[in-house]
């Protein structure tokens, strides 16, 4: 791949500066590509782009968006084993995996595709003779798009396909560490006949300046943001004083509760996909695992049992369930995590140190990890360790339980696994998650919304509200 990866008004550029930076492959630290490093005067000149080309997009019907979006889902399904490649070199997931994200990418261009055609407005019954009153929905303008690297592909169409979807242009900044997955979306989008402009890609090394230069655009009408609770707090002070709107994704510390009467095989099984998919790199995923003591025996036996049978590796080999993490402070930090616990008097069960994995020894590994006996002051029993690591909490009651797990500064998502109809409800209701799985490990689609509450953030994505947020409402009066 060549640098000339920064797409502005239709048209692939390098950078002004004529600097690049390496993607680089976290199983053994090679070289995928260079990539462009944009320069301020490249984000200006996407922002410009955006805004000329808003008004003609805007004006399109939602029936001429929704079919660039369909061909784009279209060509996603089609390519999908190419996609699955790239997005497992930069990303380190399983093969497995990233083809399930690129089913998940196609279906957001598809579900938005349609919801685009569902952005209306109401008549108001009138209370003055005469007078007719009515609301239209209209697209806010130019969006800055902000995404992560754990979910490089699925993610920027979360927020990319409503956008379009709504009539609004968008400058597109990916993750640096998984820009390539982001390229070839936006490849696919001008292959399916979106017009100059409408999408504008900014690859760079260093967020800060360019995520600045984003804020400070008086031609920047809405930033969407998925990532840390730091940068998403300044976000949210920039936007307030300069009266842009903003939704945020800051991750989340989700509960796990196993009850006493839960399918235990089915808990286990969706434990599994919640904690270590993506290596535990998901904000999803489960991270206080609260079990009621009565079956803590037996469901400690399986799970270490299942997550002992996991196989590291390159993610694309065969049979992997668990890749590397995706760069060294994330490594470091899930070390501190289990570090810090065993350091407090917690027993692991399983894993606790790093491995090296052969032809992959440049790789940051972290193999599954089972800790049980931690002290409650434990950092992992407080923060979001984003690594393949349980921690298993023994409760009491159901009392107990949601008191504990509402101790959190999160709220993205909780998980409770219950045969009882009734505390299935009342704990449903009870979490303070902004996503509830009963029985249910793995939640998220194209079709409902996603977003956290507390500090995992500001907003919804997917479902009808991901279009809502791209849109304005107004009020309109006519005397007769």
């Amino acid at each position: 791949m060549s640098n000339d990866t920064l797409y502005i008004d239709g048209r692939w550029f390098p950078s002004e500066s004529g600097q690049d930076f390496p993607v680089l492959d976290p199983c053994d630290g090679r070289v995928l590509a260079r990539v462009a490093d944009a320069a301020p005067e490249d984000v200006i000149g996407a922002i410009r782009a955006a805004r000329k080309a808003f008004p003609a997009w805007a004006a399109t019907t939602a029936k001429e968006r929704g079919a660039i979006l369909h061909r784009a889902a279209a060509l996603i399904t089609e390519r999908r084993e190419q996609l699955a490649l790239i997005l497992s070199q930069e990303n380190g997931k399983p093969i497995a995996q990233a083809r399930g994200e690129l089913g998940f990418t196609a279906d957001f261009f598809t579900w938005f595709a349609e919801e685009g055609r569902r952005a209306f407005g109401a008549t108001v019954p009138t209370n003055k003779p005469g007078v007719r009153r009515f609301t239209i929905r209209q697209p806010i303008g130019v969006v800055a798009v902000i995404s992560p690297w754990n979910l490089p592909a699925a993610i920027v169409a979360r927020k990319v396909a409503p956008v379009l979807a709504a009539g609004c242009t968008c400058v597109l900044k990916p993750a640096e560490q998984t820009p390539l997955s982001a390229i070839e979306i936006v490849r696919i989008l001008e292959e399916a006949g979106l017009p100059p402009g409408v999408l504008n890609l900014i690859t760079c090394q260093d967020p800060a300046p360019v995520g600045q230069a984003l804020l400070d655009s008086p031609d920047i009408a809405r930033v969407t943001f998925t990532g840390s609770v730091e940068v998403g707090r300044h976000i949210a002070r920039e936007c307030a004083w300069r009266m842009k709107r903003f939704s945020l994704e800051l991750g989340g510390h989700a509960p796990f509760i196993v009850f006493d009467d839960a399918d235990l095989e089915r808990a286990v099984d969706q434990l599994m996909a919640s904690k270590f998919r993506n290596s535990g790199q998901t904000c999803l995923c489960a991270n206080r695992v609260f079990v009621q003591r009565q079956v803590l025996e037996p469901f400690t036996r399986l799970l270490v049992e299942r997550a002992g049978a996991l196989k590291l590796g390159r993610g694309t080999d065969p049979g992997v369930a668990i890749g590397p993490m995706i760069d060294a402070d994330g490594f470091a930090k899930v070390k501190q995590h289990v570090d810090d616990a065993v350091a407090r008097g917690a027993r692991c069960l399983l894993g606790g140190a790093p491995v090296q994995v052969p032809g992959c020894e440049a790789g940051l590994f972290f193999p599954p990890t089972v800790l049980t006996g931690l002290d409650l002051d434990s950092t992992i029993c407080h923060e979001e360790t984003f690594g393949p690591v349980a921690a298993l909490l023994p409760f009491d009651d159901e009392a107990e339980v949601l008191e504990r797990a509402n101790r959190s500064i999160y709220g993205l998502s909780g998980y409770a696994f219950t045969r009882d109809l009734g505390r299935a409800f009342r704990v449903a209701e009870a979490l303070e998650c902004g996503i509830i799985g009963i029985n249910e490990g793995l939640t998220p689609t194209a079709e409902c919304p996603f977003g956290g509450v507390k500090h995992s953030g500001v907003g919804r994505e997917g479902g009808w509200q991901g279009l809502d947020e791209c849109l304005e409402t107004k009020y309109i009066t006519f005397g007769l």
